[in-house]
């Protein structure tokens, strides 16, 4: 298959479409939230814009330019003072300033409050979204593995193993929530993978319309060379959650999974600063985003919520990145001026926020040709 047989069948109609809905609508809530705190501590906002790029559509309401951009992706906010000032200088040339109106002249932490209220709001988000998942579809419990298919002529069909069963124990040992391997942290009900890789005898202890039942068998994971399969399909098993439990597991999950992107998003700017470019499953360039997306829009809406879920997450989490440039960047250079006690100057400022800006566009350059580089 050709490269460009290959890129259209990732970049799907449906794909495409709900990519850039989902990603305009993170970007809309993120930017304003920014509206709004500046609004609420009284900085006019010149103009806030959907999409980038020449403006197709604009309309003024309540002191703000409202605009719709050709370029669907992204959006921004132009809140009156973050940007450097013009003046004319004693002869007429144009220079440019440190604006000292508007968010300029905010205290510390109002500042910090217009920055933080973007990548807060996606956070928000994607607790919401992670929220009605759980109330609609259940829990996944770590400690339980459902049986969702199996194979016909299998092992598992000889051993009367039924989609639906649900194993609680394996070899007389409960399956924790979490458990080590290979130097990872994974589900309980993953260990079922490592135990088919161990020969000797086996127990799996079954929940099967509310009774239960114990199958033993002896395995060998390899037979004259040839791995061997149980025959299979399964998951964690689904248990219903009512409004207020489903919101703590969200909250968990939000805050299990920061250690997670930290260290996805630290192997990205080790494989950036080295020119890796072999393929990461944990970060994903525009394509293979669009190419998830799709396959998720077609399996099922609630497989759609779950990638803007993460979509959101990232979103944030990316945000809060300390690199000049970014919402974490600014509030970074921000809490420095507050310790100082005076703002950076001007010129500081500007050379600190060109190379963050120049740091992140060679990021985004790095990730869009790692991810094209798979086609070739």
């Amino acid at each position: 298959m050709s490269f460009l047989q290959s890129l259209s069948a990732a970049l799907t109609p449906l794909g495409l479409l709900w990519t850039l809905l989902i990603i305009s609508a993170a970007t809309f809530m993120h930017e304003l939230a920014h509206y709004a705190l500046a609004r609420w501590q009284g900085v006019q906002v010149h103009s806030f814009s959907i999409g980038m790029g020449p403006v197709v559509f604009r309309r003024a309401w309540r002191g703000t330019e409202w605009r719709l951009s050709l370029l669907p992706i992204g959006g921004y906010v132009e809140i009156d003072g973050m940007a450097p000032e013009e003046f004319k200088t004693d002869g007429g040339e144009v220079g440019y300033r440190q604006a000292t109106r508007g968010f300029a002249a905010l205290p510390s932490w109002g500042k910090i409050a217009v920055l933080l209220a973007g990548p807060l709001m996606n956070l928000l988000l994607a607790v919401f979204l992670m929220t009605l998942t759980f109330t609609s579809q259940g829990i996944p419990a770590a400690d339980r593995a459902r049986i969702q298919t199996v194979q016909e002529g299998s092992r598992a069909q000889t051993l009367g193993l039924q989609p639906g069963d649900v194993i609680t124990a394996i070899d007389g040992r409960e399956i924790p929530e979490t458990l080590q391997i290979e130097g990872r942290t994974v589900m309980g009900w993953e260990n079922l993978r490592n135990v088919l890789g161990t020969p000797g005898p086996h127990t799996f202890t079954l929940e099967r319309a509310g009774q239960t039942r114990t199958v033993t068998f002896a395995w060998q994971p390899t037979v004259n060379g040839q791995r061997q399969l149980l025959g299979i399909g399964y998951g964690p098993d689904i248990v219903p959650a009512p409004l207020p439990v489903a919101f703590q597991t969200s909250l968990t999950t939000t805050v299990q999974a920061v250690p997670q992107v930290l260290r996805a998003f630290g192997n990205l700017f080790g494989r950036f600063l080295t020119l890796n470019f072999s393929q990461d499953e944990n970060v994903t360039g525009p394509i293979g985003t669009t190419e998830i997306v799709g396959r998720a829009a077609a399996a099922s809406p609630w497989a759609l919520v779950q990638v803007a879920t993460l979509l959101n997450l990232s979103l944030a989490f990316f945000n809060l990145i300390p690199i000049p440039g970014l919402d974490g960047g600014r509030i970074l250079l921000v809490m420095i001026g507050s310790l100082r006690r005076r703002p950076l100057s001007f010129s500081q400022e500007q050379a600190i926020n060109v190379a963050g800006f120049a740091f992140v566009m060679l990021l985004m350059m790095f990730v869009v040709v790692r991810d094209v580089s798979r086609f070739f």
